[in-house]
């Protein structure tokens, strides 16, 4: 079966694979409701608890990143995707993946001038998107992810 690639002793379930389908072709930035509900178009009786025992399998294994972005729902993005980070807006939940030479400096600067050796870094920026502050922050809530855009002064 091609699809995740399981730590050795963990079994490859059809139902595993279809989770990780699901997150690779419809994602980043999925709740578990929103995989279930994608599953159930195509399996009307898949059950959100196999969901959860799948992501949380696939996640130990690292072929699904699991994301706390704010104080919104638990996100699952497909692992492939590779390290990065995330600004979310706090009105409207878009979604912005931040540039990795930012997360590389953040990294040095630790290492030169506090001498500590990051091992893994996570970084969420909780903030306001540009199209929020245009409108007054009456943006309705919406989860996106949003393309970067570098504007200038």
């Amino acid at each position: 079966m091609s699809g995740p690639h399981l730590a050795p002793g963990m079994r490859r379930t059809r139902q595993r694979a279809l989770v990780w389908e699901t997150v690779r072709e419809r994602g980043p930035h999925l709740t578990a409701d929103e995989i279930a509900l994608e599953i159930r178009k195509r399996e009307p009786g898949f059950q959100r608890s196999t969901v959860y025992r799948a992501l949380e399998a696939l996640a130990t294994s690292g072929d699904v990143r699991t994301l706390r972005l704010g104080s919104g729902p638990v996100l699952y993005e497909c692992g492939t995707l590779g390290e990065h980070q995330h600004a979310v807006c706090q009105s409207c939940q878009a979604i912005l993946h931040l540039e990795p030479g930012l997360v590389r400096d953040l990294e040095d600067h630790l290492e030169a001038m506090h001498r500590f050796k990051p091992v893994r870094t996570d970084v969420v920026v909780v903030g306001v998107c540009d199209g929020c502050a245009r409108s007054g922050g009456r943006s309705r809530p919406r989860r996106r992810t949003v393309e970067h855009a570098h504007h200038s002064s």
